[in-house]
């Protein structure tokens, strides 16, 4: 029994103002053990109440906090067990003001990846724009969000990106998006053909829904041109630029085969002779 107490009670020295005993080692590895039961209940019993599609972010979130409250049961305990954690603190004060440092852009990641699983401005298959890029949302973790590009391309954008740049859902509403097409027509051209060509361009492709019915707005007189745009809906906005390529084949074609005019910008040049 002494011995027990002995090797219980054996003092590690780690630095000048700071030990700690083999007992106070065990009772922390109790404490790291029972909080981690704790917290795997809890993450059970949440995961019961959730939904499917929500378990996958409730797990991300969850993983974090995880971390972050083990670190706190970690140096709490390490104080009510008689450690100088004071001591530990100073000893590596320049330390961790450099990975707080190093870590700020991380932890800014973090934040912006829990607001976005938790408010879920975001969700997979969303199509976004953000910075000038369009991409298909594949995966949202803590720290980054992964996507596609219309080439099929992998796009990992860090989570601290929506603090500074403006986010377009394209989806959030719904799979159906309002997309446009404009051409400038020659003056004299007969306008009302040219919606009832424009309509029938639309009508011809592919991937443009019945309805609603796609529309023709009268833009303005241009410098050059009579300027129409042509607006149509579909489901796969992510694939517009495809279905937009293949409404203005259709209007090129339609055009030549009823003699409409698509000019290009022209400037009369008068030279003055001075004698």
């Amino acid at each position: 029994m002494e011995l027990l107490k002995d090797i219980l009670n054996y003092t590690i020295h780690l630095g000048k103002d700071l030990q700690i005993t083999v007992k106070a080692i065990l009772i922390l590895i109790f404490i790291l053990v029972v909080t981690a039961l704790v917290l795997s209940l809890i993450k059970r019993i949440v995961n019961k109440r959730v939904s499917s599609e929500d378990q996958g972010k409730f797990d991300t979130v969850f993983s974090f906090f995880k971390y972050f409250i083990f670190l706190l049961v970690f140096f709490f305990s390490l104080d009510n067990i008689g450690v100088n954690v004071t001591a530990i603190f100073a000893a590596s004060a320049a330390l961790l003001i450099g990975i707080g440092l190093a870590l700020q852009t991380l932890f800014q990641d973090i934040i912006c990846g829990i607001f976005v699983l938790v408010d879920k401005s975001i969700n997979v298959d969303d199509v976004i724009e953000v910075d000038d890029k369009v991409i298909k949302v594949t995966n949202i973790s803590l720290r980054t969000t992964r996507g596609v590009n219309r080439a099929n391309k992998v796009l990992i954008i860090p989570n601290h990106t929506y603090l500074t740049n403006t986010l377009y859902n394209w989806t959030q509403n719904g799979n159906m998006t309002r997309e446009i097409v404009e051409v400038g027509v020659a003056y004299g051209s007969d306008v009302n053909l040219v919606k009832e060509l424009l309509l029938k361009a639309a009508r011809n492709t592919m991937k443009v829904l019945d309805s609603p019915e796609p529309t023709v707005h009268f833009l303005a007189f241009g410098d050059s041109s009579l300027n129409f745009r042509v607006v149509f809906t579909m489901t796969n906005s992510f694939y517009a630029v495809d279905t937009k390529s293949d409404i203005h084949f259709e209007i090129d074609r339609l055009f030549r085969e009823n003699d409409v005019k698509i000019p290009f910008p022209q400037r009369d040049v008068h030279l003055y002779k001075h004698e």
